[in-house]
């Protein structure tokens, strides 16, 4: 195998600054056959113990999968129509190659003879878990399937991937596609200043311009389906019919002309049912909670169901209250809110009943001081320090930086990549980690030590102005911090069990909704005299006023059961989706989501809203039946956070000891013991959904 293709060298960091899509296509040419004689060789040899599967099997996909997850990553961050191209052009082909790989007989067979084998007693808790994985894994890959039940399996796989990255793909082209251009200052009125500065120096960009002398009150103002665009204005501007446009193009996004993703949803999900069909399961729902937590759809089910019969009452009584607010406020009597209005009319609610607006805070929330802050958090609580690397590799975009974590002795044990900002010409929306290495022991007894991806979408630097961060972009960056550090501290010695690997999805995130809960802890946000605070001025250095995290704290429960509620109905209608819907039947997907939001929902979906084509989540990415892990996390990580509380969250012993306890199960442990267990180990009792509903305000403590 040739050596000078930056995709090679699956146990160093990516060669970003090389890397070019003509690298993809002989990169693959090249580990493509390098697999399928590996396999072949390893099919000819293969042992019955789990030396002799368990690793050599999972070194045999770590080069293609290595190069191919790099692809995927510069999909999500660096898109463009010319590797759009050559992914396309290998994505079958790779799919093909791990499907031989989770097909191959031999390697079952083996799986099966450990498990039920002599040698099974002598084998540990994480390796019994991997063994185990891996045969259920072989399995959902079609292992026992023969003739043509086998080539409908693999060309229904075939098929799935393409349609998942058309479908991303779509939506972020009909995401680029619309905007408002507005050239009238009467038309940004009620906007925030840093909000029209944005919008004019996304307009001039749009232009290939310099923005104009004073561009937030000259304009011209470009505004977006890109969530730092579209949240903001939905929040503030006070022209009604411009909201109404904006919330009609994004429950309309990439639902007609030629990135309509329509035909795709009802493809995807016939397919889905196929392959659970050949599986042997019911229904795709079924096959995916096999490898969950959740005991079975129907402890799903009664989870949102008891959650939704506490909040929609309550999300009932939110709606009211707005609508009596806003019918004062604006002298109209009959005003009835439509889903335009809610996010401004909440926000001036929010403003009057708290006393501040977001807007008050963005300049105690830079984003480098909110780093600082974090990473503090990080030390205080797990006893690590982060360190800025800047320089020591490449990156794929100039705002894209690197950071180096230091255990208690100084020791590096992982690195991870920050990519902040939003860039809707190239990059996907939302948040996300994923994994760039995973800690490993390499044959020379040293150690691949885990790096991670972290990327957000947030407010990106203004001119001469930082990025000023939302309160709720402070959140999100908890979050992916969150999931980084389960990634990062993981001290499993099986890579296969380390950091995420291994770990059931719906307890994936436990870790980064936990940490989310720390912006709302006081010596976190606003500093003590051992630790700084991640709320300083960006001008005047002065800290965030208590007077304003009093009231930020006071506000977070602020209409929560209406957040609740539409979560829950995203997860229901995705376990509808996937476990009752037929089809083949006449009814449509848009019926199914009507029927749902009926039940679920205090405001109807528009009858045009076609939101299941954006909903990247379970047609794009991996929570196909399984959107309530957010939920079911949620449960797990507010009785975490609830350890804490107990412990004392005003005694830094106390926080500290119980952070270390937090570390050495929840996050170093992973994938290498069931997750009740784990938090057993760590909580002393099972979960409780007390704490979920208690954070929510939505029951008395």
């Amino acid at each position: 195998m040739t050596s000078n293709n930056p995709l090679f060298g699956h146990n160093s960091l990516p060669a970003f600054d090389l890397i070019r899509v003509e690298h993809v296509e002989p990169a693959i040419r090249t580990l493509l056959p390098k697999l399928r004689d590996d396999l072949a060789a390893f099919e000819r040899t293969i042992g019955t113990t789990y030396d002799t599967i368990i690793p050599p099997l999972t070194a045999l996909g770590e080069p293609l999968g290595y190069a191919w997850s790099v692809i995927n990553h510069l999909m999500g961050v660096q898109n463009s129509d010319a590797l759009r191209t050559v992914h396309q052009a290998m994505q079958q082909e790779v799919v093909t190659a791990f499907m031989s790989l989770g097909q191959s007989v031999p390697v079952y067979k083996a799986l099966i003879t450990l498990r039920d084998g002599p040698t099974w007693a002598t084998l540990n808790e994480t390796q019994q878990r991997i063994v185990t994985a891996n045969i259920r894994q072989a399995e959902h890959a079609g292992v026992g399937l023969s003739g043509a039940q086998r080539e409908q399996f693999q060309k229904n796989e075939l098929e799935l991937a393409d349609l998942s990255s058309r479908f991303s793909n779509n939506v972020l082209d009909a995401t680029k596609a619309f905007a408002l251009v507005l050239t009238d200052p009467a038309e940004v009125a009620g906007l925030t200043d840093s909000a029209k500065l944005a919008a004019a120096h996304a307009a001039a960009r749009a232009n290939n311009t310099e923005p104009a002398e004073n561009p937030g009150t000259t304009g011209p103002w470009r505004v977006t389906l890109d969530g730092p665009s579209f949240t903001p204005f939905m929040e503030h501007s006070t022209r009604r019919d411009l909201r109404e446009k904006l919330y009609r193009a994004f429950v309309t996004r990439a639902s007609n002309g030629p990135t309509d993703n329509g035909p795709l949803i009802h493809r995807i999900l016939k397919l889905r049912k196929e392959k659970a069909t050949l599986l042997g399961y019911a229904t795709f729902a079924d096959l995916s909670l096999a490898a969950k937590m959740a005991p079975s759809v129907a402890d799903v089910d009664k989870l949102m169901q008891d959650l939704l019969s506490v909040a929609l009452p309550k999300a009932r009584e939110e709606l009211n209250e707005l609508t009596t607010f806003a019918r004062e406020q604006s002298g109209d009597v009959t005003l009835n809110l439509a889903h335009w209005d809610i996010g401004f009319w909440a926000e001036r609610l929010r403003e009057k009943r708290f006393s501040y607006r977001d807007e008050e805070l963005r300049p105690y929330f830079a984003l480098s001081r909110v780093l600082d802050g974090m990473f503090a958090t990080a030390k205080r609580l797990f006893d690590i320090t982060v360190r800025a690397a800047d320089g020591e590799t490449p990156v794929w975009d100039k705002d894209v930086r690197f950071f180096r974590i230091a255990d208690a002795n100084g020791k590096d044990i992982a690195a991870f990549f920050l990519d902040p900002y939003s860039r809707p010409q190239n990059k996907r929306g939302g948040a996300w980690m994923d994994n760039v290495l995973e800690r490993k022991c390499l044959s020379d007894g040293s150690w691949r030590l885990p790096v991670a991806y972290l990327v957000c979408n947030q407010t990106p630097p203004v001119g001469n102005t930082p990025s000023l961060m939302t309160f709720r972009e402070v959140e999100t960056l908890f979050h992916e911090f969150g999931h980084g550090l389960q990634h990062m501290l993981t001290r499993v010695d099986y890579v296969e069990a380390a950091g995420i690997n291994n770990v059931e999805w719906d307890a994936v995130e436990l870790p980064s909704q936990f940490m989310e809960n720390w912006c709302y802890h006081r010596p976190t946000v606003m500093g003590s005299s051992t630790q700084p605070g991640l709320a300083i001025h960006w001008q005047t250095g002065a800290a965030l006023p208590d007077v304003l995290f009093n009231k930020v704290v006071a506000a977070r429960t602020y209409r929560a059961a209406s957040l609740i509620s539409r979560q829950v109905y995203f997860s229901t209608l995705d376990l509808e989706l996937h476990h009752q819907y037929d089809p083949t039947s006449t009814v449509t997907t848009s019926d199914v989501q009507r029927r749902i939001a009926a039940r679920s929902t205090v405001l109807a979906p528009l009858p045009e809203d076609r939101f299941l084509c954006g909903f990247s989540h379970i047609f794009a990415g991996g929570y196909a039946a399984g959107y309530y892990s957010y939920k079911w996390a949620e449960v797990l990580s507010a009785d975490a956070f609830g350890a804490f509380e107990d412990a004392g969250l005003d005694n830094p012993q106390a926080v500290k000891e119980t952070g270390h306890r937090f570390r050495d199960t929840v996050l170093a442990l992973g994938g290498s013991r069931h997750p009740l267990d784990i938090f057993k180990a760590f909580r002393g009792r099972a979960p409780s959904a007390h704490a979920l509903l208690k954070h929510a305000g939505l029951i008395s403590a």
